[in-house]
């Protein structure tokens, strides 16, 4: 009795290599965008400070006019350029979404300002954000490498360095203090989360316009009651307005949330921790603020962690995070050679090592008159896909 084994054709094996997805770097311009995007948020400190002063705004009147600002600025650059408003349950539900995390963003992080200090309260929000996205990817079964892990640790341990402990505050401001702060990275940590899978048909540039335009006017209230919205004009202060609505907020959440398309969320959330040391740098040199040892030691801490999280975000591969597409070989059958060839048991390895597979071929055409079967019951495996990988 002679034993066939059924080899699939050249179609169907073309058709396999084809599905077969190929891990692939991600692409650069997420990285890029994320960098800038926490370099622009370093000049907003420095900005909003001299805005403050110009103006006689309190700090949480500088988050709701920099949001208000920043969100009308492209709302109208849409508007002049023709561009359609955002249609559709999902796309608004974003926007509203995006808006009053944004809020709370804003207003915890200002608050707890107000309470004690801004080291303690950057300490704090900017530390906790990474943690906490890095839960919730666990959580939802997305492990970190040891790359980002070491990562994390190294920019907690520089961020610690480089804002310190203020000192001079009661316990009960320090912990209500601490606990705006933390409510405040859990909304930047939703942001993030959240825009890291984008709506169809609804563009980043979009959802910043309409999200921080409602958002700006959700904290306009709240900064009215607390404190005042007295604003002394003067061509200073105006254009120390307009430049903190563009680049520290529209240009820089715009590039974030499209760096968010390619890129881990907690790649993200990390590379933010480039704001307090832009900020420190330009504290530095433009308003003569000088670092200590400890907070020079803590800035390049922060630098060799952000380095590193470029590297680990680098090597992993495209597909589990962001746009969720996997690479396919370009010519469709280049790889078919590296196991899809192979038949028998599930080892992978021929059933008849010794036999070649000119002479299975042969043997298998001499019973079914040169047609290559392939059992209905038998689906070919598609090696290297997963079921949790998004498509």
């Amino acid at each position: 009795m002679r034993i066939f084994i059924t080899v699939p054709s050249a179609a169907c094996r073309q058709l396999i290599s084809r599905q077969r997805p190929v891990a692939r770097r991600r692409p650069a311009s997420g990285l890029l965008c994320l960098v800038a995007s926490g370099l622009l948020w370093g000049t907003g400190g420095l900005t909003g400070t001299l805005l403050s002063r110009a103006a006689g705004l309190s700090a949480i009147s500088v988050a709701a006019g920099r949001l208000t600002v920043g969100g009308l600025l492209i709302v109208a650059f849409l508007t002049v350029t023709g561009r359609r408003w955002p249609a559709g349950r999902a796309a608004w539900t974003r926007i509203i979404a995006v808006a009053l995390l944004a809020a709370l963003y804003q207003g915890c992080y200002f608050t707890a300002v107000s309470l004690t200090s801004v080291p303690l309260a950057t300490l704090v929000t900017i530390g906790t954000a990474p943690v906490i996205v890095l839960a919730a990817e666990r959580a939802a079964g997305r492990k970190a490498g040891r790359l980002a892990l070491a990562a994390a640790g190294l920019a907690l341990a520089g961020l610690g360095l480089l804002v310190g402990l203020p000192a001079g505050f009661g316990e009960s401001a320090v912990l209500a203090s601490a606990g705006m702060a933390v409510l405040a990275a859990g909304g930047f940590a939703a942001i993030t989360l959240t825009c890291a899978r984008p709506v169809p048909g609804l563009d980043d540039l979009t959802v910043t316009g309409f999200g921080f335009t409602l958002g700006g006017g959700a904290l306009i209230p709240l900064a009215a009651c607390t404190g005042g919205l007295s604003f002394r004009p003067g061509l200073a202060a105006f254009g120390l307005l307009i430049a903190l609505g563009i680049g520290p907020t529209a240009v820089a959440y715009t590039l974030y949330f499209r760096g968010l398309r390619t890129a881990a969320a907690s790649t993200a959330a990390l590379l933010s921790l480039l704001e307090p040391l832009t900020g420190a740098v330009l504290a530095a040199f433009i308003l003569g603020e000088r670092l200590s040892a400890t907070g020079i030691a803590g800035a390049v801490i922060l630098a060799a962690a952000v380095i590193l999280t470029v590297r680990a975000d680098r090597g992993h591969p495209a597909g589990g995070h962001g746009s969720g597409e996997m690479a396919v070989p370009a010519d469709g059958g280049a790889g078919g050679s590296n196991g899809v060839d192979r038949v028998g048991g599930d080892d992978g390895g021929d059933a008849e090592p010794g036999a070649p597979r000119q002479r299975l071929a042969q043997d298998h055409q001499a019973d079914d008159g040169g047609q290559d079967r392939v059992h209905a019951h038998e689906e070919p495996e598609v090696t290297g896909w997963h079921p949790a990988q998004r498509g």
